[in-house]
């Protein structure tokens, strides 16, 4: 009898613990369940003053690979991917929704920042398309130096290219609450459909 009431309380024990497991996995759910359901950055969108002079730099200084764009969209537009994200152009019908093209550039300004691993290579290709930039260095107390080179698109739009890989990033608060995809981060590529034509053709 006595061994029957320790095997009774050893399961009540273990019961004890599972409980505990089932409530820190409760936890652990509605925490995922209080974040938001994204998954990653997109695209960026842009307005121009010329579609074709916008693809035409995004192609070919910064080697985005045009895609096709739904049939749906009846305004003139282009889109483009390459790097896990997408920039969609779009015809502008304001011109004063665009940005100044002669205000200078700014590091604090707005843009848009891709991440380089041979900036060198990236400075020889903007002046060999004559892209007027803006070029520094930061560095941190540690040694650590980041580069940044700023230029201005066709519109105006500021861009930066930085090897920012050299700063880690710390999490001022929880890092649980970081999410970084694995599977599914950029939209699925399809190699061998399509519609069977091409947009702005004559850009590649």
């Amino acid at each position: 009898m006595q061994k029957q009431e320790e095997r009774s309380s050893s399961n009540w024990r273990g019961g004890g613990e599972h409980d505990q497991e089932i409530q820190v996995q409760k936890a652990s759910d509605e925490e995922t369940r209080s974040h938001p359901p994204l998954m990653a950055l997109n695209h960026v969108s842009r307005l121009c003053r010329d579609v074709q002079k916008s693809l035409d730099f995004y192609t070919k200084v910064l080697g985005m690979v045009l895609i096709e764009r739904p049939e749906a969209f009846k305004f003139d537009g282009a889109w483009l991917y390459n790097y896990g994200v997408g920039i969609h152009l779009v015809q502008a019908t304001d011109e004063d929704r665009l940005p100044d093209k002669d205000r200078g550039l700014d590091p604090m300004d707005n843009h848009i920042s891709f991440q380089c691993e041979d900036m060198e290579a990236m400075e020889r290709r903007l002046k060999e398309f004559n892209v007027e930039y803006l070029k520094r260095t930061i560095e941190e107390e540690n040694g650590t130096k980041i580069d940044q080179m700023f230029f201005d698109d066709p519109d105006g739009f500021m861009i930066e290219i930085c090897n920012c890989e050299n700063l880690k990033l710390v999490p001022a608060g929880s890092l649980a609450k970081i999410r970084i995809p694995f599977d599914r981060h950029t939209p699925p590529l399809d190699l061998n459909g399509g519609r069977g034509h091409r947009q702005h053709e004559h850009a590649d």
